[in-house]
């Protein structure tokens, strides 16, 4: 990208505000997230969690409510002051912060535990992904833990659409936004123990079609009752039975982590 990612992810935005449908697709990315946090996350009264990317706060309900509900306070940081001032409007009882991952303005050892969901796969290179590890890595306290996503390039389809493109994968609408370079389960892996993480579980989530997913789940929010759409987003669910098989890495979009601060 040439203009810078503030400035890009604006725009990202902007354009997501003006386009009135997407929401019944990002109730099942936050029902999917959401499951995973509660299988992973151990939090206290007293802790302090970093939510990185507001993306899913600045368009739905996000996870911040999930983590308000489980932790004495939450920092949420974007890129976009954009994002971060709709996510602020949805979310007013939490402090939202226009920060780059890789260079996040806190002290270390600043919180208990960090989310970070699909953020550090929109940069240009795996030397980027390994600095946004090392900056979180840096603001967690010794023994903290990191649950991060990743899209999953062992995914035929992901590993695909990162090999075309990206201009014409836009232009097809395709993909809604830039997507950068990733790392499937055994390079995150390495590159979380290069940053001081302590990997303790590995899962894939989001094993639905994806596109094909997010194809449908426009035409039914245009045209269906909310009865209707509750039985996509269930059926939709069901596939994340998929997270079971031995070939759950082949099936699904994100690779997931459980890391904690060595």
């Amino acid at each position: 990208m040439t203009e810078t990612a503030s400035d890009y992810w604006d725009k990202v935005a902007a354009a997501r505000r003006r386009d009135r449908l997407g929401g019944l697709w990002r109730r099942h990315a936050d029902a999917v997230n959401a499951a995973l946090l509660e299988r992973w996350l151990e939090l206290g009264a007293l802790c302090r969690v970093l939510k990185t990317d507001l993306f899913g706060e600045a368009f739905g309900d996000g996870l911040v409510p999930l983590l308000a509900a489980r932790a004495a306070a939450v920092v949420g940081v974007d890129v976009s002051g954009e994002v971060c001032s709709l996510a602020q409007e949805r979310h007013p009882d939490i402090e939202m912060v226009e920060a780059d991952v890789r260079r996040l303005p806190f002290g270390d050892a600043s919180f208990d535990a960090a989310v970070s969901i699909s953020t550090l796969d929109h940069f240009e290179s795996r030397a980027e992904i390994r600095d946004g590890l090392r900056e979180i890595a840096r603001v967690l306290r010794p023994g903290g833990q990191l649950i991060l996503t990743l899209d999953n390039p062992v995914n035929p389809v992901v590993r695909l659409r990162n090999a075309l493109p990206q201009r014409w994968l836009m232009r097809l609408r395709l993909v809604p936004y830039y997507v950068g370079a990733t790392a499937g389960p055994r390079r995150l892996a390495r590159l979380a123990r290069d940053s001081g993480l302590d990997v303790r579980d590995t899962a894939a989530i989001m094993h639905c079609p994806r596109v094909a997913a997010v194809a449908f789940a426009r035409w039914i929010e245009r045209r269906t009752s909310e009865r209707a759409r509750a039985r996509f987003l269930q059926a939709l669910r069901a596939f994340e039975a998929l997270g079971t098989w031995p070939t759950r890495f082949l099936t699904g979009h994100f690779v997931a982590i459980r890391a904690v601060k060595e």
